[in-house]
């Protein structure tokens, strides 16, 4: 468990810049033919594969991979944090897709066997979601398609501006790790699900994201929404438990509210997911939205 929240928190934070991952993917492709059998070694590839319409085309993945279902029947060369290499070599793929979690002696490993490698790292915003899910779409041949549902998505986020205008912003905390707790800050694109769904991101102005309960008790924010491994089960049903016992303690102290949210939904997304994790933030935000209908596009 412990080694699945350390994936989880990893993958939540910043690590490349727009800038960079394009001069990776031109280094990689060139002016060469889409690729059509790839090797993907993270959910946020995985899932951006199949929103394209590419799944066919994707031999292999990860244990991780589980979103859309059918990428659980892909072949399996290992974790996020360590593949099989000899695995993937002998799959012949003419693109492999390695996340800011592959470690660089295997993608040198990988390359230097003759393998095409593209290293998407996490993005740091939404508008880098959006960027890196352009790319990639030009890399598959597939830029039209990757247009076409940016356009609807942003339909929808649209829609979701208009909604909460005139509403009053709401003090936030988005839980991504605990042991110790670790928030979503301004220089992670998880802020995004905060800032445009019109909260105020408590932990935004910090640089690491790690918390304490002391620090969360003394910003008493009104929203606490757990988005880890394990927030769907037990593991997060402890966690809340311990917000609002804590909260309970303190009479000048109330959380509004203490919610859990899928942690795959909010820590892997395409443009899409993206959209459908804000809108679950939020009517937890919002709770006088009622049920109210935000959402027309689904991955």
């Amino acid at each position: 468990m412990e080694l699945l929240n350390r994936i989880r928190r990893w993958t939540c934070l910043p690590l490349l810049t727009l800038g960079l991952f394009l001069i990776l993917v031109q280094s990689a492709f060139g002016s060469g033919s889409p690729p059509q059998r790839i090797v993907s070694l993270g959910p946020m590839n995985t899932k951006n594969i199949y929103l394209l319409g590419a799944g066919d085309r994707l031999v292999a993945n990860t244990v991780y991979c589980r979103l859309p279902a059918a990428a659980r029947e892909k072949e399996k060369i290992g974790t996020v944090l360590q593949i099989d290499i000899e695995h993937i070599l002998s799959l012949r793929p003419d693109l492999v897709l390695a996340t800011g979690l592959t470690q660089p002696q295997q993608i040198d490993a990988l390359r230097r066997a003759g393998m095409r490698v593209v290293q998407l790292k996490e993005p740091r915003s939404f508008i880098e979601i959006r960027s890196q899910f352009l790319a990639l779409g030009r890399l598959l041949g597939l830029q039209e398609r990757a247009a076409g549902i940016l356009a609807e998505v942003e339909v929808e986020l649209r829609a979701i501006r208009t909604s909460i205008a005139d509403l009053p912003q709401q003090r936030v905390l988005l839980q991504i790790g605990t042991n110790p707790i670790f928030a979503a800050t301004a220089s992670s694109f998880t802020h995004d699900f905060i800032s445009m769904a019109g909260g105020i991101n408590i932990a935004a102005l910090e640089k690491s994201g790690r918390y304490n309960q002391e620090k969360v008790l003394a910003q008493n924010p009104d929203v606490i929404i757990i988005a880890m491994m394990g927030s769907q089960t037990g593991v997060g049903a402890a966690e809340k438990r311990k917000w609002q016992d804590l909260f309970s303690k303190f009479s000048s102290a109330g959380s509004r509210g203490i919610f859990l949210i899928d942690p795959d939904l909010v820590c892997s997304p395409t443009p899409v997911s993206f959209l459908e994790a804000l809108t679950a933030v939020t009517r937890l935000i919002h709770p006088e939205l009622g049920d109210r209908p935000l959402l027309s596009v689904r991955e």
